[in-house]
């Protein structure tokens, strides 16, 4: 009797225990302060986790998942976990209080076999290598003193666009393909800044820019497509679909070309002084540092920066350009308010230089509102927290992988009135819009934080100068009734699915200074 008794008050103890633990797992989920509440997360499978929810364009199918789960989400991409982000409340947490938490970059293949082993400028870990890429870029490449010295290249090549615009239209109207001007115009910019060489166009000429041009399609392609391996690394054991084998050749190519740049411009500088050569360029200057300080400042260090800026400051030009007209030449009557301004602050029988830019409040608002409907990046380049944190209340934990998708903020109707409508007008007198934080985090087309693209204020020189010498040079029109397909394809920069074709002819007020400029 006695011990049926003791097994009835050990069974009711360990039955209490277990309903105890169960209530406080239950409450410790359920509590809305609790320090570990996860956010929510929809069903996933075993293993896979939410892979399989993924579709092209994956911030399209993002922005349906938030839209029915919430605007906060954690999910699983096989071993990694995702935090998942369109609100703005959130991304500004991310990247002010937990801002140095969220400064590291997921390792992935295409981070092993295209940047170095991660330790490229945008896929290097926070740390002493990184600041001292940063400062390089920020002090030798983007400020002002060098953008002011470099704005030369940018307005020839410029005028080189419209050179050739001008020829092949004849005075009169004529079908032309954009994109692959457009491509042209932001790679010659970069890389003359870079090696003092044009690799587009007549006179970039031979077998080296042929090769520069394959590699640089097929870079793009690479770090634009998704790599199952980053998430299940059994693929990596496979090399499912050869991708690994790829990225180890096309390195191969890249590397070769990228030493061949410096050693070039290393020889020209025993041969020729200072004065003697036209321009000083980025890996001059590098090379400079190098003599000085060649541990931090080696070839290896040389070739990253140089791959960091030809990938990420030539696509997001080209392609914005592209998105920029598509929707001018939808939108007749903001094409002419942007003629009449510009007919307003620039000369007649002038060309469109940079000093105007501040002036043309109305091209600056184009811009904006392009950048707003279709940011460079719709998916801001992942981020990795390094320790636990809180985000909104919820739960971070180390290691987790965070996508910002930027395409759901900028057109969210709770920020945005009419968020699909390209309406410039939105952006009122305030068309340079670069300081983010002034809009609450809802406008971010170059990133926020400490890992913002330090290459911004180049990128809107490039676009808005491009776009500013077109608009008042052409006039441009649809091919036929049809609006211009604005379908999205896939890639890293979100570009148009089909290449922009559009009919133009030179603005009778511009066939002179365009003539005159043909004879140079």
């Amino acid at each position: 009797m006695e011990e049926l008794s003791f097994k009835v008050v050990l069974f009711s103890f360990f039955t209490f225990s277990l309903l105890f633990i169960l209530k406080l797992i239950i409450q410790k989920h359920a509590n809305p302060k609790s320090k570990n509440r996860l956010p929510p997360s929809p069903p996933g499978l075993p293993i896979l986790g939410h892979l399989h929810l993924l579709k092209e364009p994956v911030h399209r199918t993002l922005h349906g998942l938030m839209e029915r789960y919430g605007d906060v989400l954690l999910l699983k991409f096989g071993v990694r976990k995702i935090l998942v982000t369109s609100n703005p409340s959130a991304v500004e947490e991310c990247f002010t209080r937990n801002d140095i938490i969220f400064a590291n970059r997921p390792h992935t293949l295409a981070g092993k076999h295209l940047n170095y082993n991660s330790t490229t400028m945008g896929l290097a870990s926070y740390g002493d290598h990184w600041r001292n890429l940063r400062r390089l870029t920020t002090v030798e490449m983007f400020s002002s003193t060098r953008m002011a010295m470099l704005s030369d290249v940018r307005h020839d090549e410029v005028r080189l666009l419209l050179k050739g615009l001008f020829h092949e239209s004849n005075e009169r109207w004529t079908k032309i393909e954009m994109r692959s001007k457009f491509r042209e115009l932001s790679f010659n910019i970069v890389i003359r800044m870079i090696a003092g060489k044009r690799y587009y166009g007549k006179d970039a000429v031979g077998e080296e820019a042929a090769e520069f041009r394959r590699i640089i399609k097929e870079v793009v392609e690479l770090h634009g497509t998704a790599n199952l391996g980053d998430y299940l690394p059994i693929f990596q054991w496979v090399d499912f679909q050869g991708v690994e084998k790829r990225m180890i050749r096309l390195m191969g190519k890249m590397d070769r070309f990228c030493q061949n740049l410096i050693d070039e411009i290393r020889g020209m500088r025993k041969e020729l002084t200072r004065k003697e050569r036209k321009m000083m360029t980025l890996i001059d200057v590098m090379l400079s540092l190098q003599e000085k300080e060649p541990e931090s400042y080696t070839d290896q260090t040389l070739k990253g920066v140089i791959m960091t800026l030809l990938g990420a400051g030539t696509e997001t030009a080209s392609t914005t350009l592209e998105w920029a007209m598509s929707l001018l030449v939808n939108n007749l009557d903001t094409l002419k308010k942007a003629q009449i301004e510009i007919e307003a602050n620039v000369e007649q029988d002038r060309l469109i230089t940079e000093h105007d830019l501040p002036n043309l409040n109305y091209l600056q608002a184009i811009v904006n509102e392009t950048l707003r409907l279709f940011p460079p990046t719709p998916l801001l380049v992942p981020h990795e927290s390094s320790s636990d944190c809180n985000v909104l209340g919820y739960h971070v934990p180390r290691g987790t992988m965070l996508l910002v998708n930027l395409w759901s903020i900028h057109r969210d109707p709770k920020l945005w009135e009419e968020p699909t409508k390209f309406i410039p007008e939105r952006f009122g007198n305030r068309g340079d819009q670069r300081e983010e934080k002034d809009d609450n985090f809802k406008f971010l087309p170059f990133g926020a934080g400490r890992r913002a693209c330090p290459g911004a204020n180049l990128g809107r020189r490039v676009i808005e100068l491009g776009l500013g010498a077109l608009i008042q040079c052409f006039e441009w029109k649809r091919d036929g009734e049809e609006e211009i397909d604005m379908n999205e394809g896939t890639g890293l920069s979100m570009p148009k699915l089909e290449p922009l074709e559009v009919l133009c002819k030179p603005r009778e007020s511009m066939i002179h200074p365009l003539s005159k400029m043909m004879e140079t």
